[in-house]
């Protein structure tokens, strides 16, 4: 009975990290976090651009190494040792943005869910109204008020942006 076990658990492993291994060459990205509905994410020959979901590798920065302490980012191959993050452009080249505790607007429209949250022990980040260059993106979640993005670490450089993907399977909200 206990070989059988065994032999059950090894199997099972084999076929998680065997199915891993594909997803991961098949560009398919697994989304566990609440920033977005739970699911399957493909990587997509997409521009960047609005409302495109796209995978990013944080800079390496204060906000995300407090962010990785306290778990609210995993760990990961990022350079710093971050994880990629996944997260919506809300703006880019060209659009005014604004980024303050009651919110971020976007060519002066409060986006929903934008409000920073008190007691999340993140820093606020704050920046007065700034028209985007073609390097500078805006990302964030809309679905998910207690999301870590933009309200806590601003704009994200087009370098740090490694791919656009598409829902391919999700559960939930």
């Amino acid at each position: 009975m206990l070989n059988t076990l065994a032999g059950l658990v090894l199997f099972m492993s084999a076929g998680i990290f065997l199915s891993a291994v594909v997803c991961r060459a098949a560009g398919i990205y697994y989304n566990h976090t609440p920033s977005f509905p739970v699911g399957f994410y493909k990587i997509i020959d997409a521009p960047v651009g609005k409302g495109a979901y796209v995978s990013f590798c944080p800079p390496q920065a204060k906000v995300f190494d407090i962010a990785m302490a306290r778990q609210t980012i995993d760990r990961g191959n990022c350079p710093g040792g971050y994880g990629m993050l996944l997260k919506r452009v809300f703006a880019q080249r060209g659009d005014t943005v604004s980024i303050e505790a009651a919110g971020i607007t976007v060519n002066e429209d409060l986006l929903p869910n934008s409000a920073q949250i008190s007691g999340l022990e993140l820093p606020p980040y704050r920046m007065e109204q700034k028209m985007l260059d073609d390097s500078e993106y805006l990302l964030m979640s809309d679905v998910n008020p207690y999301s870590f993005d933009a309200r806590y670490f601003g704009l994200i450089a087009h370098a740090q942006i490694q791919h656009v993907v598409e829902p391919l399977f999700t559960w939930g909200d």
